[in-house]
Formats: C-alpha cells, sequence, structure tokens
C-alpha cells in the first residue's frame, strides 16, 4: 500500500523552537524531505547555497514568483524568503513527506493552495514571553536592535495560532519533539492518505469469496 506523502508545516514566532524541532525530526526520520526555502538576504556565516538556503537577488527572486516556480512567498524583516514549488510536488508524487519551518504567512499561502489537502500544520508557543525574550538573546545571533523588532512582530505572529491544525507549547524541548512525532505518526496513517488502502480491501473481499 502506497502512501501520499504530505506537507507538514512548523510555524512560530523566532525562538519558540521550531527551528530546533524541525532538524530533530529529520534525524529521527532522514526520509523527510526538507523544503530549502530561497531567499534574498545575504548568506550567514557556515551557510551553504542550495543547502541552507537559495540565496538569490531581489531580480532573481521576483522572476521565480512571476513564472509561478514558488508554493509561497513573503517579505520578512525586508527580505523575500519562499518555497519552490518543484522539489514539493515531485517528492509528494513519491510518497515522501516535506518539511516546511516557515512563518505563518507562508503557512497560510500554502493551506490555501492546490496543495492544501495534503498540509498538517503546526504551532510552536513558547511557555512564556520572557522565556522566548531569553532564549533569543541566549542563541547570539542577533544585535539587540534586531532582537527587538523579533519581540515586537511575535504578537502578531503568536495571533495565529488558531489557524493551525495543532498547537504545541514548547516548555520541555524533548516531550514537546515527542507530541510531535506522534502527530506526525498519527497523519501518516489517515485513510485519505494512503490511496492503496481501498484496492487492498477489495483484495481482503475477493479472500471472502474465494472461500
Amino acid at each position: 500500500m502506497t502512501r501520499k506523502g504530505l506537507l507538514l508545516i512548523l510555524s512560530s514566532p523566532s525562538g519558540a523552537g521550531k527551528s530546533t524541532l524541525a532538524k530533530k525530526l529529520m534525524t529521527w526520520d532522514p526520509t523527510l524531505r526538507f523544503s530549502v526555502s530561497a531567499t534574498t538576504r545575504s548568506p550567514r556565516p557556515g551557510e551553504t547555497d542550495g543547502q541552507d538556503y537559495f540565496f538569490r537577488s531581489r531580480p532573481e527572486f521576483e522572476a521565480m514568483v512571476a513564472a509561478g516556480e514558488m508554493l509561497e512567498h513573503a517579505e520578512v524583516f525586508g527580505n523575500f524568503y519562499g518555497s519552490p514549488k518543484g522539489p514539493v510536488e515531485a517528492a509528494m508524487a513519491e510518497g515522501r513527506d516535506t518539511l516546511f519551518d516557515i512563518d505563518w504567512q507562508g503557512g497560510q499561502q500554502i493551506r490555501n493552495s492546490a496543495l492544501g489537502r495534503d498540509v498538517v500544520s503546526i504551532f510552536v508557543l513558547p511557555p512564556s514571553i520572557a522565556e522566548l525574550d531569553r532564549r533569543l538573546r541566549t542563541r547570539g545571533q542577533d544585535s539587540d536592535e534586531v532582537i527587538a523588532g523579533r519581540m515586537a512582530k511575535s504578537r502578531d505572529e503568536i495571533s495565529h495560532w488558531a489557524e493551525y491544525d495543532y498547537v504545541l507549547v514548547n516548555t520541555d524541548l524533548d516531550q514537546t519533539f515527542d507530541e510531535l512525532v506522534t502527530i506526525l505518526r498519527a497523519e501518516r496513517m489517515r485513510r485519505d492518505r494512503q490511496p492503496g488502502l481501498a484496492g487492498f480491501v477489495r483484495g481482503l473481499n475477493g479472500e471472502f469469496e474465494a472461500r
């Protein structure tokens, strides 16, 4: 029985843990395909083009959007981000799941797209705003000004929690990860994601008739 690939969307305000959870999930199941986003922002130290992001100029990115090559796209903190459509459709046809680490805007676009029926969306909340601020400062990637901008934006991001299929409060990373795995396992077993199931049942009925 073949299984149709699904689109697993993880969203959260910056610092709530979605990227860490996404990396743990990829380690747990190497068959998952991670959707590498295209972006117009400059690479950070240690980032590799085609592995962390597809780094594109603004004109190149806009040309991809105009050609219908993006499943979703949005402007965040002055830069464009988007998910190339072709690799996602190819993975679905192979029965492979695609994991998206994107914001609520991108998730909304994918849910409203032709692939929306195959989306499983999960929003990750921090246990408190104070903890969210602490995590942003602890990772040491951004200036105070950038952190202030991310904190200001987090209230709007959190307001979209009810648009998601599942909501997890990331108080303990290991527990939250276990809950994430439970969701994925259950969603993979949904009847409508197993196109070969009807044929299998017909075969069972044929065995009854042959007795």
